[in-house]
């Protein structure tokens, strides 16, 4: 699950076995729809190539040869038409557009087994969405320009945008083992952070700050771990538009001697508020804006650190260069210093400043449905897992898109998950009882209901020890009501934002603490919600929200060609 063999492909479990690899991209700002929408069409090939992301040769997985991937450049309101070819000579391949809510075609939102079948070695399958809103890919982008006539509610000159990630040398067959391994074998931390798919490993560009044995990095600008440089100009502003892939870490983001103003998060437009540094967790997206007002004759560091776990990963560096200056000037002072990584109230601080822009969309007052998400880590047979309400998400042969559709009620568990815990589970120990079990059940929602997600984070196996988990739903953005310490009870009612709570389609729930959660189940279809840490994902850490899906029409069929789907379709054909 994790990119370990230099990857821009990861893979997405069904219970014990890798059964496929996901392409992953991710939204950024909202933007509206346009007339005269176009139809854009696209040719990707899938396969391994040989490639150095942080200076260290692997056999990585690109798209038409390219590392990190092609940018597809639309405007708001055309339909995108991706013709993918899998070329892998052993893992099936699906694409997740991240962010974009597939309106009107669900199939396409690129979930083995949940939307549709894996594309087999060999296969090509054809991806159909309209896009509504500008997307950057974690290897590539997808970017839709704002519509004729519209204008955005702040000004820049320039815009950048940083895709983050973390690297493995390991390979990802062999990391998907560990994490299935009884005694379960770690994967361990990360080897090197990339910007844009660049990063250096066992060098530095800043070794001369560093209290390490690193040496300095020996780079001519033109090697493929090279940083990718931000070239600017003076006293004008910048655009920086910020989204994390990673697989496991959480990461902070800064830029020597310049505040960043955030003005978005997930696509959706916010109060605007500065900072020194931003937190960003996998699967989220910000828009900054920061300002070129320093002294002209200077470069300046950007620096990603970890944040969230004990890092072992050394920090991702690149040069914001103040043009006419020449980028072979380094910075004259040390990267910006990335806040202890168990500094919660530093991330508690930044998430509760998130507020959304005056004139956007309000919640519900009320809701039709509660459920309450407990966050454990667990055994099932000796195996460590995740579970939620005690129950580690294992995905059926057959997508729940066309089992619910056609009716194909064998097809995963029939009863719903349990929507709840024990009012005496105790969050902040470990589990009494840690056993656990695997389900493949969905919450089915009525359409257009109001639902309410609180999730709650407690203790993990090990004393003392509670987890960051960023959680990201598919087809939808929710309102983020408020967070809190603790179990969630009835007087943390009147800490809830119902004001101005910023849309997101990806939260953060902290060590012992809550998380709350109301969006509206207006998009028929079948959704993944899960942890976007890559490792907790394939141990069973996520569910599946399911609306509305006799209202979903033309699923094709090249999406269903496995499992009981593809029976039901060849038996009708005849």
């Amino acid at each position: 699950m994790v990119p370990t063999d230099g990857s821009v492909v990861r893979p997405i479990s069904r219970g014990l076995t890798l059964r496929a690899l996901v392409i992953w991209c991710i939204l950024l700002p909202f933007i509206r729809l346009s007339s005269g929408a176009k139809t854009r069409h696209f040719k990707w090939e899938v396969e391994y190539m040989y490639w150095s992301p942080d200076c260290i040769e692997n056999v990585v997985m690109g798209i038409n040869g390219q590392f990190p991937g092609p940018t597809i450049r639309a405007k708001a309101g055309d339909t995108v038409v991706v013709e993918l070819t899998n070329k892998l000579p052993t893992e099936g391949v699906v694409i997740h557009w991240h962010g974009i809510r597939q309106l009107g075609t669900p199939w396409a939102d690129g979930t083995a087994f949940i939307s549709q079948c894996a594309i087999n070695c060999g296969e090509t399958f054809h991806y159909r969405f309209k896009v509504d809103r500008r997307s950057a890919g974690l290897y590539g982008s997808l970017i839709v320009d704002v519509a004729e006539g519209e204008k955005e509610p702040f000004h820049y000159d320039g815009e950048f945008n940083l895709l983050l990630s973390d690297w493995w040398h390991k390979s990802v067959h062999e990391q998907e083992v560990g994490l299935s391994s009884n005694p379960f074998r770690w994967i361990g931390e990360p080897q090197s952070l990339l910007i844009n798919g660049r990063g250096q490993y066992n060098c530095s560009l800043a070794a001369q700050y560093s209290n390490t044995n690193s040496s300095q990095c020996k780079l001519r600008g033109n090697e493929q771990c090279a940083p990718q440089i931000l070239r600017v100009r003076p006293n004008k502003t910048y655009r920086l538009r910020v989204a994390s892939s990673t697989a496991l870490a959480s990461l902070n983001l800064a830029i020597g001697n310049h505040k960043m103003v955030v003005v978005e998060a997930d696509g959706n437009y916010l109060q605007p508020f500065a900072v020194n540094d931003l937190d960003i967790y996998s699967g989220e997206s910000y828009s900054v804006l920061i300002t070129t007002d320093q002294d002209p004759s200077k470069n300046y560091w950007l620096s990603i650190g970890v944040r969230g776990r004990l890092p072992a990963t050394p920090p991702g560096l690149s040069i914001l260069n103040y043009q006419p200056t020449s980028v072979s000037k380094f910075p004259t002072s040390p990267p910006p210093v990335t806040p202890r990584w168990d500094d919660y109230n530093h991330s508690k601080t930044f998430s509760n400043s998130i507020f959304a822009l005056m004139g956007s969309p309000k919640p519900p007052t009320s809701y039709d449905r509660r459920i309450t998400l407990l966050n454990t880590q667990n055994k099932i047979d000796g195996f460590t897992k995740w579970a939620i309400n005690n129950v580690s998400l294992a995905l059926p042969p057959t997508p729940y898109l066309g089992s619910i559709k056609y009716g194909l009620q064998n097809a995963f568990d029939q009863k719903s998950p349990p929507e709840n815990f024990p009012d005496n589970y105790d969050v902040m120990r470990p589990p009494i009882n840690p056993n656990s079990t695997i389900g493949s059940g969905v919450y089915m929602f009525g359409l257009n209901s109001t639902v309410d997600v609180i999730l709650q984070n407690a203790n993990s196996l090990s004393n003392n020890v509670s987890e960051i988990h960023p959680w990201h739903l598919h087809g939808h953005d929710f309102w983020v009501l408020g967070y809190g310490e603790g179990k969630f009870s009835a007087k943390d009612e009147k800490k809830l934002n119902f004001k101005n709570p910023p849309l997101r389609n990806t939260a953060v729930i902290f060590p012992y603490g809550w998380t709350a959660l109301r969006y509206v189940a207006d998009n028929p279809g079948v959704w993944a919600f899960h942890c976007h840490i890559e490792p907790h994902l394939h141990m069973g850490m996520g569910v599946v929200f399911a609306e509305g899906v006799h209202h979903v029409k033309s699923i094709p069929n090249e999406a269903l060609t496995c499992g009981l789907t593809a029976k039901f379709l060849d038996k009708n054909r005849g």
